[in-house]
Parts: C-alpha cells; structure tokens; sequence
C-alpha cells in the first residue's frame, strides 16, 4: 500500500511517519532523503538533477518524479512506501499517480493534516537549536533547562535564520499558493482522509493509526 503525507509545513508530518511507516509495514520515503543519496552516489539522475542545482534552476517536475519513482522500485518499496513531502506541485501529483497507475499500484490513503496557520507560525517560529551540538528545543514545548543554555552540552541556543517569523510566513504563503493545488487532484483520484493536526500529538497520531488500519483492513 502506497501512502502520501500530506499538509504544511509544521503540520506534524516528521512526528508521525515513523508511527504510520511502522504500523503499515513501509518504508518511510522523503524526497530530501532521495535527493541527498543520488546527488552523494553520482548516479545518473542525480547528475541530472546537480546540474539543474548548479546553474541556480528549480529541478523539474517530471525530474523530480523520476527520482522518487526510482525509488519506489526498489525491493523494500515495491509493497508499498510512505511519501513524506511529495508530491509538492499538481504536475508531480498527475505524474506519480499515473506512474503508480502504470505499475498496478494505488493510493492506499492520503492523510491531510490540517493546522491552522496561527498554530503552524508559533510551532515553527518557536523552534531553538543549539548552536554546538544541535540539540533541539522549542519555546513552549520543550524549552532548555536554562532560557538559551544548551542542556546537553552548555552552548548557546539560538533561533535559526530560517525559523524567523517572517520566514515560516513566506514559507506558509508558498504552500498555499503552490502546494495546496495538490489537494484537489488527490482527492479526485485518491480517498484523502483529513485529520485535525491542531490537536495534541497523540490524538492525531490515534486518528492517522486509524486511517491506516482501515485502509489495510
């Protein structure tokens, strides 16, 4: 069973993959992950996809959705994969689910997180690492002992340059205006199963485990 994890950016989407991965069997696919891996081992896609990044161009779509198709005809993919941040644009989304199509395989289950956008700024703008061993904190939820001292190792921790307000609300405004398009054409061509990610951690992952057992039932 193919899976795709959907929703913003702060939306909770790293907290809960591990929990679906693990209990739909799959294993958990990132396209950083597979972007980082192709670029490190040379291969062909990945010089394909370097030289795009070399000359400061956005790597195409149909690129882009190789890559990850790629990797799903890998042996411990070909049962099944949980997509974690694609796809990103309506193009990547027709592609993918054509390819899956092609291959035989479906969309067991889209799981769409929806927070707030409120909740997404003060989730990612109260984000602190440290500066030394990037140990992470969060203002609200997790803060160090000592307001800006490391606990593990002493240094200082600091907000990074891209937790800053005025970035998680240029991010926010980015998926709206590009990613959110996905939405519709997965649910024309998927069962997408929206899930209140304003909620503490453990309700949302009780309802996505839900999700998950139905669509393997």
């Amino acid at each position: 069973m193919d899976i795709i994890l959907f929703g913003p950016p702060g939306a909770g989407k790293g907290t809960q993959a591990a929990a679906i991965a693990e209990r739909a069997r799959v294993p958990h696919i990132s396209t950083g992950d597979i972007f980082r891996k192709n670029l490190r081992e040379g291969t062909e896609l990945g010089k394909l996809a370097k030289g795009y990044m070399d000359r400061g161009e956005l790597v195409p779509d149909s690129v882009v959705c190789d890559l990850v198709t790629d990797r799903l005809t890998h042996a411990d993919a070909v049962a099944g994969s949980l997509l974690d941040g694609f796809p990103r644009t309506v193009m990547q989304a027709e592609l993918l689910l054509d390819w899956l199509e092609a291959q035989g395989r479906t969309v067991g289950a889209v799981i769409n997180l929806q927070v707030d956008d409120d909740v997404l700024v003060r989730r990612l703008s109260g984000r602190r690492t440290c500066s030394a061993c990037g140990a992470s904190y969060h203002v609200d939820h997790n803060p160090p002992s000592v307001a800006g001292v490391c606990d593990e190792c002493g240094s200082a921790v600091v907000q990074r340059a891209d937790d800053s307000e005025e970035t998680v609300a240029a991010r926010l405004a980015t998926y709206h205006d590009q990613t959110a398009a996905v939405l519709p054409v997965l649910r024309r061509r998927a069962t997408v199963s929206d899930i209140d990610g304003n909620q503490a951690i453990d309700r949302v992952k009780a309802a996505v485990l839900a999700v998950i057992d139905a669509a393997d039932g």
